[in-house]
C-alpha cells in the first residue's frame, strides 16, 4: 500500500515504507479479531500481510532496474487492490478504513502527486465495491475502541516514519543537488580557461556536438587572413621583456576583438603574427566571407593609429605598421596531430598564398589576391598591383591593394576606377605629383585618339 518514488531515487525507503503499511494492517487485523470484532477466518492475512512485500521487493527489481517509474505505477496499483480487499475483509470498519485509505493516499502523494493519489483511491474504491458486491460481508460499522486506538497509533508511525524518510531522502538530494551545483560551477570555470586557448566558435561547435573532437578534416572555400608587425624584430631588441610583452599582448587582444567583432575564426598567434579565416565552422557565402576579412582587415588598419598614439605615450616613439595579406579558395580545415593532442587549423597552397601576399605588402598595406578582389570589388575600392612572382607558385599572381570602402570615399572621391574587356584603369589623383598628372593626361589623350581612330 506504498508506492515508489518518483524515480525511483531510494528503493529501500520505499521497501521498508511498504513493509510499514501492511503491518499496520496486520496489527489492525490481529486487534480486531482478539476484541471479536473481525472474525477468525481473516486472520490469513496476516501471514500474507507479513510476506507480500518481502516478495513484491524482490520480484520487481529486475523490472526495476529497467524502468523504475513503471514498475512503481504497478506496485501502487496492486497495493490499491490489497486495500481495497481489506476494506471489505474488515467488515468496513470505519476507523480502519479511514486509516488504510490515509496510508495509501500518503503513499500515493509521495510517490507520484495528485493525479497518482485520485487514480489509487479509485482503484481501492472500485475493487471494494467489485468485491463487496461478488462476496457481501458482515458490517461492523462500529469499531471497538482497541482497534480504533491500534489503527490510528499504527498509521501514525507509518506516516511519521515514513515522513522521516522522505526528510532525509530530501536532505540528501539537497547535498547531491549542491555537489552537483559545485562540480558544475567548477567545470565551468575551468571550461572557460580551456576555451581562451580556442577560436569561441570552434569551442561553441565542440560543446554544442557540431564538431566530435577526432581526426578528421574536409574541404571548404574560405578567406585566409594574415598580418604581422612590421619592424618588429627589430622592435624587440630595444626594448625590454616585460614592456614587449604588455605591447605584443596589447596588440594581440585589440586585433582578436576586431576579429571575432567580424566573424573571423581566430586560428593562431606566432609571435606578432595573427591567423584568421572566414568561412568555417560557420559561413555566410563565400562572397559575405570575403567582404567581412576585408573589412576586418580595413578596420585592423585604422584601430592601429588609436595604438600608434598609446604607445607613443609609453615612450615608443617608432612607428609600429601592420601589413596584411588575403586570398579565398578551397582549403582543408579539421583537426591534425595526434589523439592525444590536436590543432584545429587549415593547410592548403590557398593558406600560403595568403602568407605570401602578407609578406609581399608594404607598411600599412592590404594586398588580396584576384580571387578575393572578384568577391568584394563592389563593395572595397582597390587598386590593381598587376603581377608579382611568389614563392611555391609556378605562374605570377595577380594582386590588388585594398584603399577604402567605396561608401566612405566621399561624393567626389579622388579615385577612378574601371574595368572592362580589354581596358583597365584605375587613377588616384591624390596621390600623384603635378608632374606625373601631365604624364597621365598625355597617355590619355593618346589612348583617346587611338580609340577615335578605331572608332572612325
Amino acid at each position: 500500500m506504498v508506492s515508489g518514488s518518483r524515480g525511483s531515487l531510494l528503493p529501500l525507503r520505499d521497501y521498508y515504507s511498504r513493509v510499514l503499511a501492511y503491518l499496520t494492517v496486520a496489527a489492525t487485523v490481529v486487534t480486531g479479531t482478539y476484541v471479536q470484532h473481525c472474525p477468525q477466518e481473516i486472520l490469513w492475512m496476516v501471514p500474507y500481510t507479513l510476506l507480500y512485500p518481502q516478495l513484491a521487493h524482490l520480484l520487481s527489481r529486475p523490472f526495476h532496474r529497467r524502468n523504475p517509474q513503471r514498475t512503481d505505477q504497478a506496485l501502487l496499483l496492486l497495493d490499491a487492490l490489497h486495500a481495497g480487499f481489506a476494506l471489505v475483509l474488515l467488515g468496513l470498519s470505519a476507523i480502519p478504513a479511514l486509516m488504510i485509505l490515509l496510508i495509501l493516499g500518503f503513499s500515493a502523494m509521495i510517490g507520484g502527486g495528485v493525479l497518482s493519489f485520485l487514480m489509487t483511491l479509485l482503484v481501492a474504491g472500485l475493487t471494494a465495491l467489485g468485491y463487496a458486491y461478488h462476496r457481501p460481508p458482515e458490517l461492523h460499522l462500529d469499531t471497538p475502541p482497541l482497534v480504533v486506538l491500534v489503527s490510528i497509533l499504527s498509521s501514525g508511525l507509518y506516516i511519521c516514519i515514513t515522513a522521516y524518510f522522505v526528510h532525509q531522502q530530501s536532505l540528501k538530494l539537497y547535498l547531491a543537488r549542491s555537489e552537483i551545483q559545485r562540480e558544475q560551477e567548477k567545470a565551468a570555470r575551468l571550461a572557460r580557461s580551456l576555451s581562451k586557448y580556442l577560436s569561441p566558435q570552434i569551442w561553441e561547435s565542440i560543446f554544442s556536438g557540431r564538431k566530435s573532437v577526432c581526426l578528421e578534416t574536409q574541404r571548404k572555400k574560405l578567406t585566409v587572413f594574415f598580418s604581422d608587425i612590421k619592424g618588429f624584430t627589430e622592435l624587440s631588441e630595444e626594448l625590454e621583456a616585460e614592456q614587449l610583452t604588455d605591447l605584443l599582448n596589447t596588440y594581440l587582444n585589440d586585433m582578436s576583438k576586431i576579429a571575432l567583432k567580424y566573424g573571423g575564426t581566430i586560428d593562431k598567434f606566432v609571435g606578432d603574427c595573427v591567423m584568421v579565416f572566414f568561412g568555417d565552422p560557420t559561413t555566410e557565402g563565400a562572397r559575405k566571407d570575403a567582404v567581412a576579412a576585408v573589412s576586418m582587415a580595413i578596420a585592423m588598419r585604422k584601430h592601429m593609429k588609436v595604438l600608434r598614439q598609446q604607445w607613443r605615450a609609453q615612450g615608443i616613439t617608432k612607428p609600429l605598421e601592420i601589413r596584411m595579406g588575403l586570398n579565398t579558395g578551397y582549403c582543408t580545415v579539421g583537426n591534425f596531430g595526434a589523439e592525444t593532442r590536436m590543432d584545429y587549423t587549415i593547410i592548403g597552397r590557398e593558406v600560403n598564398l595568403a602568407s605570401r601576399l602578407e609578406n609581399a605588402a608594404e607598411i600599412g598595406e592590404i594586398l588580396i589576391s584576384h580571387e578575393t578582389y572578384s568577391l568584394v570589388k563592389d563593395v572595397i575600392m582597390c587598386r590593381d598591383k598587376g603581377q608579382i612572382t611568389v614563392k611555391g607558385f609556378a605562374r605570377p599572381i595577380h594582386i590588388y591593394q585594398v584603399i577604402d570602402f567605396r561608401r566612405d570615399l566621399g561624393a567626389s572621391p579622388s579615385f577612378i576606377e574601371h574595368e572592362l574587356p580589354g581596358f583597365s584603369m584605375y587613377l588616384d589623383t591624390n596621390s600623384l605629383q603635378q608632374l606625373d598628372k601631365e604624364h597621365v593626361i598625355e597617355a590619355l589623350r593618346e589612348a583617346a585618339d587611338k580609340l577615335r581612330d578605331k572608332i572612325i
